[in-house]
């Protein structure tokens, strides 16, 4: 084999190193945005900048000067346009806990002795069952693979495990942290009053209020469920994937939940 063959297939440790360090970076960009609405406009430059390359690699020359305009410009773009991601992953970087956090984890495996928790999902339903008897107002969010931290950091964070009574005491309508979403991550309570997206969808009939736009709103840009209980009709309604069911009975939410975090 020639001489400059092998030295075009030459590979040195620091090579492999490097790769391993951008996928980590790329690996952790992905966890941040998993969830948001950013990781559409992660996916579409990543495909723009594929795309660049192709039409290069092919000497389609006036494409080609077009797109790299838009290439040579990106990194400011980027940094205007991921600005409050930006933000959190370089405080994420500077966190103490950081490496904490990840001490049962190389790269992109996972090293996790701990059991799987089955949802407690009953608790939950119960709970909304009898705040639409009461038409008492509620909605809350089960976070499934994203753990919606953009938005339990808009309440007031609580860590408590989910009681039925608990869930009641939140949304009773004297209550100081009754007005907003609850989030529930991992069989806990994560937050209460946290503030959502409202989604402007056409779908939802003008007579119901924010409580189902905001339940809609979120699970548009995440893979969340939400439960919403009518304080005006006591009726219990489900959203999921930008989807909402209306005057959903407690028999079937249950499946609804299980499926949805399955």
């Amino acid at each position: 084999m020639a001489p400059d063959m092998l030295a075009f297939i030459e590979i040195k440790f620091l090579d492999i190193l490097d790769i391993f360090l951008v996928a980590f970076l790329l690996y952790e960009l992905y966890n941040l945005l998993k969830g948001t609405v950013a990781i559409n406009i992660f996916f579409g430059i990543v495909a723009f900048y594929l795309l660049w390359k192709l039409v290069t690699a092919l000497e389609m020359k006036l494409l080609s000067e077009i797109f790299g305009a838009f290439i040579s410009v990106g990194f400011i773009a980027l940094i205007v346009v991921f600005q409050p991601e930006i933000r959190k992953f370089l405080l994420m970087l500077g966190t103490p806990g950081f490496m904490k956090s990840r001490r049962n984890r190389f790269l992109f495996w996972k090293f996790d002795v701990r059991p799987d928790i089955e949802p407690e999902v009953d608790k939950i339903i119960m709970a909304a069952k009898n705040l639409a008897g009461h038409k008492t107002g509620a909605l809350i969010i089960l976070a499934n693979q994203s753990g919606l931290e953009q938005f339990v950091e808009t309440g007031e964070k609580i860590d408590a495990r989910i009681t039925e009574s608990l869930i009641e005491n939140v949304f009773f309508k004297n209550s100081p942290l009754h007005d907003g979403a609850m989030i529930i991550h991992h069989n806990k309570i994560k937050a209460a009053r946290c503030i959502l997206p409202v989604s402007s969808n056409k779908k939802i009939p003008a007579h119901y209020g924010l409580r189902h736009r905001a339940a809609l709103g979120v699970t548009e840009q995440s893979d969340a469920l939400a439960i919403i209980v009518s304080e005006e009709t006591g009726k219990i309604s489900f959203a999921q994937n930008d989807q909402i069911r209306f005057n959903v009975q407690p028999t079937e939410l249950k499946n609804m939940i299980l499926e949805g975090l399955a």
